[in-house]
């Protein structure tokens, strides 16, 4: 995904949550589980991206979000970040907080 599909996707007015991961993070791995069952769950609750930093299209992505710690979490509406978190969170928790947001 190019930096500018990224703008364009979360320029809407959905709510947009970017997770970044590695596919070697033990945390991440459990993170992608839940956030499995927050789709299941909440199919319409908010657009889902996941980017891997360890794949080299994600770089500059990475880089402008300053990732530096993974599983890092990003919320989006209309192109402002709302939300951000590192680590893994329960549904639970990661349902309040993109509830906050909903309008």
């Amino acid at each position: 995904m190019t930096i500018e599909d990224f703008n364009t996707i979360i320029s809407h007015d959905r709510l947009t949550l970017a997770v970044f991961y590695t596919q070697w993070c033990g945390p991440c791995k459990a993170l992608h589980l839940i956030l499995d069952r927050l789709e299941e769950m909440r199919p319409s609750a908010v657009v889902l991206m996941r980017f891997d930093v360890d794949n080299d299209e994600n770089f500059a992505l990475s880089q402008r979000y300053n990732i530096v710690s993974v599983p890092t979490m990003i919320l989006f509406r209309a192109g402002k970040k709302l939300w951000r978190e590192t680590g893994v969170l329960t549904v639970e928790t990661l349902e309040q907080n993109i509830a906050r947001f909903r309008k």
